[in-house]
């Protein structure tokens, strides 16, 4: 009777938690159409494309909640059917939650890295693939409020990227994690504690993003992680506790992301104007961060500002743009980056569709003009040349760009960017030099796209 009597209990216990989790999920719903909450201007495609982003969060939170840090394995953060954050659409995002009071050894294998390594890359390698792991001891937008964006909250107890990772010429490599670096030890080493403003902080999640140059050559990594130590031990069964506070952490992910990068978008980024004492105010801006039909001038973010990679400059604003207009978005580096992107992403923050549609071109992917500068045309309808992002037919939405520096240039050495609004009719007269593309190019092209997109995301 008395067991009888403890199922009935578990049973309660769990359905509680379940239904919980469902009245998060109502929460989150409510950020895609509740203008309370900030949602993008509600439209057809905004609201469909608003569940979409819904159930990504859905979705990454049942991944992440169910993640072990002391048996951990890296799986794809972000992939075509949760994209979020602005997402690099040149990028593979894996991660892996860990407990960085545990040691950690991370095997990896590239298919090349002598580029790493200054010597010439493999046939048919043409471009450096670009790779950067860094330790996090916290999550951007988990709390669900924009008080976490404050200094200290979070940090990256360590960062690595491919200009210092040691390898073997056969390319594989392996990665220490630990909270005190061994003495004598010389290899490839991450920090997994470390004290910032007086308080210790502890990593978390182990993220790696790799960036794809070239589509057509380019491949992931094979990596593993184990706890140094866990084969030693055996993992113990789950409990009725442990799936009921799976059940409440799976909602409160989706809930709480949904509604911090909406108040991100609207009121740190000033999506949709100017906000008093925001980003733009405090740097000395007379316009929205995230201007319409331009862009901010480079930057540096990084967590304190909702994250980002800490190798990178961004630049970002939105277009707005009907089928009778374009816009030219020019760059000059006098400082070679070791990745470039451009790329296109919807007001929730999802890149757009880059499997079937060019809505990114990188700096391997396009061409360059004779006087050393690189130009995009953004626009609706294909105008038959070389560099053209397509809208995928979104009349609104972000524009963001990506340099790629392992050691920063001096600012004054920093990109340069200018973005143009002009009509259709005119591309050819602003780009006289542009070559024409076929209609089986694009094909090709598409064809390339569909086929790396399956190799980045597969699950087997």
């Amino acid at each position: 009777m008395a067991q009888e009597h403890t199922t009935d209990a578990l049973k309660q216990q769990l359905r509680s938690a379940f239904d919980e989790m469902i009245q998060s999920f109502q929460e989150a719903r409510d950020a895609i159409d509740n203008p309370a909450l900030y949602p993008p201007p509600a439209n057809e495609r905004n609201l469909a494309e608003g569940y979409r982003y819904l159930l990504g969060f859905m979705l990454s939170g049942i991944e992440r909640t169910l993640a072990d840090p002391l048996y951990p394995r890296f799986r794809r953060a972000i992939q075509t059917t949760n994209r979020a954050t602005i997402d690099n659409a040149d990028a593979v995002y894996l991660m892996a939650e860990i407990d960085g009071n545990h040691s950690y050894r991370v095997r990896g294998k590239a298919a090349d890295t002598r580029h790493w390594r200054g010597e010439t890359p493999a046939d048919g390698i043409t471009a450096p693939q670009y790779v950067i792991f860094e330790l996090s001891s916290g999550y951007a937008g988990d709390s669900g409020k924009l008080s976490e964006m404050q200094p200290g909250t979070r940090i990256n107890t360590s960062t690595l990227d491919s200009s210092e990772l040691l390898v073997a010429d056969d390319g594989s490599f392996d990665i220490l994690i630990a909270p005190e670096k061994p003495a004598n030890y010389s290899g490839n080493f991450m920090l997994s504690k470390r004290t910032s403003r007086d308080v210790e902080h502890v990593g978390r999640y182990l993220t790696c993003r790799e960036l794809f140059h070239d589509w057509a050559n380019q491949d992931v990594m094979d990596l593993e992680i184990l706890r140094i130590g866990c084969e030693n031990e055996v993992k113990p069964p789950l409990s009725a506790r442990e799936a009921a506070e799976h059940l409440r952490e799976v909602g409160r992910i989706a809930r709480n992301q949904v509604h911090f990068w909406n108040a991100f978008n609207a009121i740190t980024l000033e999506t949709y104007g100017q906000v008093p004492g925001g980003i733009s105010e405090k740097m000395g801006m007379d316009r929205p961060f995230m201007p319409v039909n331009d862009m901010n001038p480079p930057n540096a973010l990084g967590l304190a500002t909702g994250g980002g990679q800490s190798s990178n400059i961004y630049a970002g604003g939105t277009y707005l743009l009907d089928d009778s207009e374009a816009l030219i978005i020019e760059t000059k580096t006098v400082v070679e980056p070791a990745f470039i992107g451009f790329h296109l992403a919807n007001l929730w923050g999802e890149s757009l569709d880059f499997e079937s549609y060019p809505s990114n071109i990188n700096g391997h992917l396009m061409e360059s003009d004779p006087d050393g500068y690189r130009r995009w045309v953004v626009c609706h309808r294909d105008p038959g040349i070389a560099n053209w992002v397509s809208t995928t037919g979104l009349p609104h939405g972000y524009t963001s760009m990506r340099w790629t520096y392992p050691t920063p240039p001096p600012k004054e050495h920093w990109p340069t960017l200018k973005v143009e609004k002009v009509a259709f009719e005119d591309i050819r007269k602003k780009l006289p030099h542009a070559r024409t593309v076929s209609e089986q190019e694009r094909a090709d092209q598409r064809l390339i796209r569909h086929r790396h997109v399956q190799r980045r995301y597969r699950q087997y």
